[in-house]
């Protein structure tokens, strides 16, 4: 199978692209399943799906298609190209929202995120309670430094909830914008920041390393069942057998990465990009809770449909019946 970043397939040849969108189960074939994946934590799935030979139970080829942001594959399917996307939840609705015939039969991970801090600030917090943002603001004669991926994003959203619920206005800290995990780890090592709201395999990375940037508070202890990435399908595949077995297939490998952390941690090596030992430290941590029941996180869901109505990146608040469909998953 080809993976192909955004920018290499709208690079390729024009007839090579026709003949890819043709085999599209939503594009007039039933043989090709068009799947849009990133190489983060909570797409793992796709990768032991792939590595594992999961996908041989699937009626269809599997073709992965490999983006580097939300965005991106929010065009992608609004083109027509994909018929399946496992990304974050918010790009999901966006796309429910846009009126693309598509719903999310799965979750990928639950409480996934961590909101990091620099060790100062804890002890601030330990003394202050959420005021310690003002005694940092005032010792240090600067604003709090998050860093976190752009504004409506998981991280994003898990960020701005936390300090809505403790009662800390936006304004009196500094939320940075910054493109990539890998981004937001040079970010802390670098100390351009003072804490994030960021996903394995930072906090791991931190940790190991001893920067004075580690984890406050775990999305669990904030929103239980936050949600991250999903699975997104079509209404075309979601008619189909094929939808099921895809899911079948995702729940193997859920599954897998469950029971087999030191395999897991090899496909996560070779996919992802990070140290096999320090993805098993990440795979073991309180951050990896991979789950393939949509309702899993319904609760987390809400939330995010508010802030994203909010934040104006849906017109609609979606309620959850528009967002999922829990029929594929409950067929298996």
């Amino acid at each position: 199978m080809m993976q192909l970043s955004r920018r290499s397939y709208l690079a390729g040849a024009g007839a090579t692209a026709t003949v890819g969108l043709a085999g599209c189960m939503g594009g007039g074939g039933a043989d090709t399943l068009a799947v849009a994946h990133m190489p983060i934590f909570p797409d793992l799935q796709y990768y032991v799906m792939e590595s594992e030979g999961y996908f041989d139970a699937v009626d269809a080829t599997v073709e992965g298609s490999e983006f580097t942001d939300g965005p991106a594959i929010i065009q992608a399917y609004g083109g027509g190209e994909l018929d399946v996307a496992m990304f974050g939840i918010v790009p999901s609705m966006i796309v429910i929202d846009r009126g693309i015939p598509a719903k999310v039969t799965a979750a990928n991970i639950e409480e996934p995120m961590a909101i990091m801090a620099h060790e100062d600030l804890q002890a601030m917090w330990a003394d202050h309670g959420a005021d310690a943002f003002s005694v940092w603001r005032e010792e240090r004669g600067r604003k709090f430094r998050f860093g976190t991926f752009p504004q409506g994003s998981v991280p994003d959203v898990l960020l701005r909830y936390w300090l809505e619920q403790e009662g800390v206005d936006t304004s009196t800290v500094d939320i940075i914008e910054i493109n990539g995990a890998n981004a937001v780890w040079q970010a802390i090592a670098n100390g351009e920041v003072d804490g994030a709201s960021i996903m394995e395999p930072v906090p791991t990375r931190a940790a190991q390393a001893g920067v004075p940037v580690q984890t406050f508070r775990t999305a669990g202890e904030i929103m239980p069942g936050q949600p991250a990435a999903v699975t997104l399908m079509s209404d075309e595949v979601r008619d189909t057998p094929v939808a099921t077995q895809f899911l079948d297939a995702h729940v193997r490998a859920t599954e897998f990465i469950r029971e087999n952390p030191a395999a897991t941690a090899d496909i996560v090596e070779s996919s992802i990009g990070m140290d096999a030992e320090q993805a098993l430290s990440a795979l073991q941590g309180p951050l990896s809770n991979f789950v393939t029941d949509p309702r899993e996180i319904e609760n987390g869901t809400e939330i995010f449909a508010r802030f994203a109505n909010e934040n104006g990146q849906i017109d609609e608040r979606l309620s959850l019946d528009q967002i999922f469909d829990y029929s594929v998953y409950d067929d298996l």
